[in-house]
């Protein structure tokens, strides 16, 4: 029979004394369980039992544990000679390279080592638990634990199901996450399980407007941060992770997902991986960096605004109501005709479309049309979207007058979506399709994002928020200009949108 995973006597062992084993191994002795650490180079295990114990310490000296406690909690992590340490363990957490070969052989010198009925949980990030549990004799006991970078700061831990594993193994695991003061979410095995396949929709997206040349890296990252309420932009979260990091694992979700294209690699990301501009960690990114910080230009000024009329689209009324009371704020001048006059600017308000679709359908000058985001951020950064071939003269006026001292404006070039809506609905969708196949509950699919990726909502949330018809129209929009199944709505999305219920309902 299997130890409980409440005893105070239960032994974890820890395969792996990088960054994120010794992390691993400092939740667990915080949480009250022994803990044995080995890792191949003794050098390591021996720095990373010094590191977990000045972290133990630094914790007694703000206060957060007593003197006491920090060095119980180190005594409770034995550092181990050889991989025979693990012989009397309950649970071994592997936290090596994320490479499918290296690990099956571990895995099967670990078998020749442990109990039948210890549990062997890979802290894997992309691999699929699956597969890693087919080399192994007894894989019903292999499950995924994927922790995340650091691990003390990160309360977030997936606990994943391969195809044979058993359910005792997840719930042992489960009880252990919480031990660990982790917040523990059930995942069943998938490409990307859930946090990092929704995460692809945040990055590549940014990617994909950038390519396309929609915008570039610094505007982006200025609407999701400080329009969208993201912490980071995309591109200095790709800088912070690492773009060599970030890009072989969107190439292996890819890759294992039969290649879905919601998950498509953007060759930019390849090119610049190749390149070295990989972060922080190389100097130089998506951003240049000095002594570790990024340096990021200054924002150009807005044009002032000129004076001339503006006349602004009934297509989107409630979009209208909003872009016309930031106009009369300003003391704008209104041209308040049923049609625009000769010489006004024309403002659109769509949701999903590009400028340009909107001056055709409506029969507008699009020499003079530019679009507006009112759906996302407009109180905080306003975009503003122009046709290809709009007079630059309207594009300042308009950049002028919805511009202010508290809200700053940013133009992009036009495509589908703007910026903010393309990302967030492409986050919903990825979520929703999380929800439809079944990978995990829709309560803990926002869970998970909120705790794993600092997002400002989950993904169903943010549909919620925005209205899932909404979220349903900016993907139909997209799809149909680019026609590319990459934007095609899940079916979870449709049925919610349709029956007008919170993306968050579970199927009965």
């Amino acid at each position: 029979m299997p130890n409980d995973p409440n005893s105070d006597s239960y032994l974890i062992g820890v395969l792996g004394a990088g960054a994120m084993g010794r992390g691993i191994a400092q939740v667990a002795a915080a949480g009250g369980m022994r803990v044995r650490l080995f890792d191949a180079n003794p050098d390591a295990v021996q720095d990373a039992h010094k590191f977990i114990g000045n972290m133990f310490n630094r914790a007694a000296e703000r206060g957060r544990m007593t003197t006491d406690e920090a060095a119980a909690a180190l005594s409770r992590v034995e550092p181990a000679d050889s991989m025979q340490g693990f012989a009397d363990c309950d649970t071994v957490v592997e936290a090596i390279i994320e490479n499918l070969e290296i690990k099956h052989k571990v895995l099967a010198d670990l078998e020749g080592i442990i109990r039948e009925d210890a549990i062997i949980a890979s802290n894997t990030s992309s691999l699929s638990v699956t597969t890693i549990a087919s080399g192994c004799k007894h894989p019903s006991r292999v499950a995924g634990f994927h922790f995340f970078n650091p691990v003390p700061l990160m309360p977030l831990v997936e606990v994943i199901a391969g195809v044979l594993t058993e359910e005792w193994v997840c719930e042992a695991l489960m009880t252990i996450g919480r031990r660990m003061t982790r917040e523990p979410v059930r995942v069943n095995d998938a490409p990307g399980f859930l946090v990092n396949q929704v995460g692809r929709g945040f990055n590549i997206e940014a990617a994909h407007m950038v390519q396309e040349g929609i915008s570039d890296t610094v505007s982006i990252d200025r609407i999701m941060r400080e329009g969208a309420g993201f912490r980071m932009g995309p591109f200095q979260l790709m800088d912070l992770t690492g773009l060599d990091v970030t890009h072989p694992a969107t190439v292996l979700i890819y890759q294992q997902a039969f290649d879905e294209p919601r998950f498509r690699p953007a060759m930019m990301m390849e090119a610049r991986t190749k390149a070295g501009r990989l972060g922080r960690k190389t100097g130089a990114g998506f951003y240049e960096y000095e002594d570790g910080k990024a340096v990021e230009l200054a924002e150009a000024p807005a044009p002032a605004y000129d004076g001339r009329a503006i006349w602004v689209s009934n297509a989107e009324p409630e979009g209208r109501a909003i872009v016309v009371e930031a106009l009369k704020e300003v003391g704008a001048n209104l041209d308040e005709g049923s049609v625009p006059g000769l010489d006004s600017v024309i403002l659109v308000t769509p949701i999903g479309d590009d400028a340009t679709t909107c001056a055709v359908d409506q029969g507008l000058d699009a020499k003079r049309t530019i679009a507006v985001d009112t759906l996302i951020g407009f109180e905080r950064r306003r975009t503003l979207m122009t046709t290809p071939i709009t007079d630059p003269a309207f594009r300042d006026a308009a950049h002028g007058a919805l511009s202010t001292a508290d809200v700053p404006a940013t133009v992009v070039r036009d495509g589908p979506g703007f910026v903010a809506q393309r990302i967030i609905a492409m986050i919903c969708n990825v979520g929703c399709s999380v929800a439809q196949l079944g990978v995990a509950a829709p309560g803990d699919i926002d869970k998970a994002v909120t705790l794993g990726l600092n997002y400002p909502y989950g993904p169903l949330t943010f549909g919620d928020r925005i209205g899932a018809d909404k979220i349903l129209r900016i993907l139909e929009a997209i799809h149909g200009l680019y026609r590319d199944p990459r934007y095609r709505p899940n079916p979870w999305l449709i049925r919610r949108a349709k029956l007008g219920v919170s993306l968050l309902t579970p199927n009965n």
